[in-house]
């Protein structure tokens, strides 16, 4: 075990060896050494409270294999035009009022089209002037897009690197690993705060989970946020018919990026009404602290505020703070 393992001090100079060895050891072990870490960097009873909505649904050029917006991979969803900036503020407005501390708005494109960036920056600045953190993901940004979502106030920009390098081109084939670490740096660079994740159960191997953290507590600066998605199986795509994930198995990748990126909010993302209240739990110790909020996740299904609320009590668990001045505070 690498001797600093239990550090708090955030590292970018992690290697194959180290993270292997960590996600292989005895399951007590690696859950004592990630809720170790994590309490070390947050409060262990707290969990962030974020909602996302979906401005801009289906016909999206990409063919990612698990997302029912694909145009291209078979599911039928059909396509919406973009959101009005009114309807977005007056769900955000709910969203706040329900315990919600950050606002997340996705958009199915490929890349942001010029017609849609004014409408764009307006739903920022108007969820921003709620006292709540924003993010958004709209797919690939060009340096002016990324420099007008910075004028306007985006706190967050989520782009996830999905699975490894290696296994990422039997997933997707319309953009490349390459693009998105690409668009992760272009974030960063311009002072937006980075969100990215992946997700576990397309066929992947343990290998492919570890290499997929691994790329990000890699980078110069690891994501603020990290959501861990489990793969909800969308019927007519590519992987309608994958395999479920060991729960098991789901801890470990969680405590494994918890341990890679102790200052990152992990957030169990995608996948949570197939996780019993047990397994969450577990995710929960492992260093989890931060979920979705709301009955459905762009497009699938979530736990309802009631199932969480009355999962949070059995646990003792309480939502986290609000930043102070909303936006403004480092995560």
């Amino acid at each position: 075990m690498p001797k600093d393992s239990h550090s708090s001090a955030a590292r970018s100079d992690w290697t194959r060896a180290e993270a292997e060895a960590i996600y292989g050891q005895p399951f007590m072990d690696l859950l004592f050494q990630a809720q170790s870490v994590h309490r070390v960097n947050f409060d262990p009873n707290r969990v962030q409270m974020s909602r996302l909505l979906s401005v801009k649904t289906g016909g999206c050029a990409e063919d990612c294999s698990y997302c029912s917006q694909s145009a291209r991979n078979g599911a039928t969803l059909p396509a919406s035009k973009l959101m009005e900036v009114e309807r977005v503020l007056a769900e955000a407005r709910k969203a706040k009022d329900a315990g919600a501390t950050r606002y997340c708005m996705g958009a199915a494109w490929r890349s942001p089209k010029e017609r849609d960036m004014p409408a764009i920056e307006a739903m920022v600045r108007g969820v921003r002037a709620l006292g709540m953190e924003t993010c958004m993901t709209l797919g690939m940004l060009d340096d002016g897009q990324v420099l007008r979502l910075k004028e306007a106030g985006l706190d967050y920009y989520n782009h996830n690197i999905d699975t490894s390098e290696a296994f990422y081109p039997k997933v997707i084939t319309t953009r490349t690993f390459a693009d998105r670490i690409d668009t992760l740096a272009r974030v960063r660079e311009a002072g937006i705060r980075v969100c990215s994740g992946g997700i576990v159960g397309m066929g992947e191997t343990a290998g492919d989970r570890i290499d997929m953290l691994l790329a990000l507590a890699t980078l110069p600066e690891h994501p603020e946020s990290v959501p861990i998605n489990m793969l909800i199986p969308i019927a007519d795509t590519p992987l309608a018919e994958a395999a479920p994930v060991d729960p098991i198995d789901f801890v470990r990748v969680v405590a494994l990026g918890r341990i890679l990126m102790p200052k990152s909010h992990m957030r169990l993302s995608a996948g949570r009404t197939a996780m019993s209240d047990e397994m969450q739990a577990l995710c929960f110790f492992a260093g989890a602290n931060s979920i979705f909020m709301g009955d459905t996740l762009l497009t699938a299904a979530n736990p309802g505020e009631d199932k969480d609320q009355r999962l949070f009590a059995r646990l003792g668990i309480l939502p986290e703070v609000a930043p102070e001045q909303g936006c403004t505070a480092p995560e």
